[in-house]
């Protein structure tokens, strides 16, 4: 079969999605508010456009008319999909699952009140004074607490306040750092958890058999509110695993609806087997890189053949597993380049993979490296240094 996806959003994920989609015989539309977007490197053709005017939307869709639309970041006029979709245009892997999840107020109140979920206490503030009220008031969720901006994406404008002062500076760093126009963070409870993981979770619709396929449970790092490192396996109980799943398949059902498709990247927290209900990404999630190598369907394959509605055959795990990005240190509109990928790779069961992103700044994820070890210990020392053997020229 030959379908057309436009892509809204072109990095990395993009990209590799990209990737799947072609070796199926797909013709991909790569669009992204920057030109040479990574994705687009290796798309049919490709637009720059501000995905937040409605109209733009409208008119790169009529031009290209793809069979399915395949939104890929947050900062998306996700109300035109919404409208699209009502007159008959495919979106990925539903309207509804990108306009909940490009805010955040709207998938944590689904979760938090629509489905009963447990998750972090959490409050939302529209301004510095209202922020300070939300923490410390009466009610307030009290400190520490984690802050963010209800929209932004790799964790920008995140951050933990621990003091009073720090109320008023984490507001700043969420304006700073926020996507889109809506002026409104999320002020959660702080979880001292055990560890966090990513629960892959495949929605294909009910045309094409309607399961449900769960990816092996992803552990992973972060810091400054963006993953560090991923690993496969990760080490969490049947129970705890089952309760994973059953949440995932709860929220994923209600946002997809029926007829929706694609992979989710449902997060959570993980304490004294406890499971705490996080984020939730549709569309593949940055921690899934370790897919890469961890086994034979990449979060990517697996995403492409629930959009076209392919079968999808019980996954092979490769074994132990670990991912960690190579991250830029300053800014430059220059395109960099790479120095230590050959010593970087003859590190046994390493593969690296370099993005293309045309300029840099501090802490932007511009490859990752990748690696597959008898044990998972190894798999995560070798991922670590062979991400620190990669240096960016400037």
């Amino acid at each position: 079969m030959t379908a057309t996806l436009l892509f809204l959003g072109s990095g990395e994920l993009g990209k590799e999605t990209v990737i799947s989609a072609k070796r199926l015989g797909c013709r991909v539309i790569a669009v992204d508010r920057y030109a040479g977007a990574p994705a687009m490197q290796v798309a049919d053709a490709h637009e720059v456009i501000d995905m937040l005017d409605g109209a733009a939307l409208r008119r790169v869709i009529r031009k290209h008319k793809p069979d399915f639309v395949v939104p890929e970041i947050e900062a998306i006029r996700t109300t035109e999909l919404l409208t699209l979709e009502r007159r008959g245009q495919a979106v990925i892997p539903s309207a509804t699952a990108a306009h909940l999840t490009m805010n955040r107020n709207a998938i944590r109140d689904l979760a938090a009140r629509e489905l009963g979920l447990r998750t972090a206490r959490y409050a939302y503030a529209g301004s510095a004074a209202e922020l300070q009220a939300a923490v410390m008031g009466p009610r307030g969720i009290g400190l520490p607490c984690v802050i963010k901006p209800i929209m932004s994406s790799s964790g920008k404008g995140q951050s933990v306040a621990r003091t009073k002062a720090g109320i008023r500076k984490s507001w700043d760093y969420a304006m700073a750092g926020m996507r889109g126009d809506t002026r409104l963070v999320i002020v959660e409870e702080f979880i001292d958890f055990d560890y966090e993981i990513t629960q892959l979770t495949v929605k294909q619709r009910r045309s094409a058999g309607g399961r449900t396929v769960f990816v092996e449970p992803i552990g992973h790092r972060q810091e400054r509110g963006d993953y560090r490192e991923s690993w496969m396996p990760c080490g969490m109980s049947d129970a705890a695993q089952r309760a994973a799943q059953r949440m995932a398949k709860a929220v994923t059902d209600r946002i997809a609806g029926p007829e929706g498709a694609g992979i989710f990247g449902v997060e959570f927290f993980v304490r004294s087997g406890e499971v705490i209900f996080s984020e939730l990404s549709p569309r593949p999630h940055d921690t899934g890189m370790v897919t890469l190598v961890s086994q034979d369907l990449s979060e990517f394959d697996l995403h492409v053949r629930a959009i076209l509605g392919l079968p999808i055959p019980r996954i092979r795990y490769a074994g132990p597993a670990a991912s960690v990005p190579i991250l830029a240190t300053r800014s430059s509109a220059r395109e960099p380049s790479y120095r230590g990928i050959d010593s970087a790779m003859r590190i046994p069961g390493v593969d690296v993979r370099i993005f293309g992103k045309p300029s840099t700044r501090p802490y932007r994820r511009m490859g990752v490296a990748l690696a597959v070890a008898p044990t998972l210990a190894q798999a995560r020392r070798n991922a670590a240094k062979a991400a620190a053997e990669v240096r960016i020229r400037y």
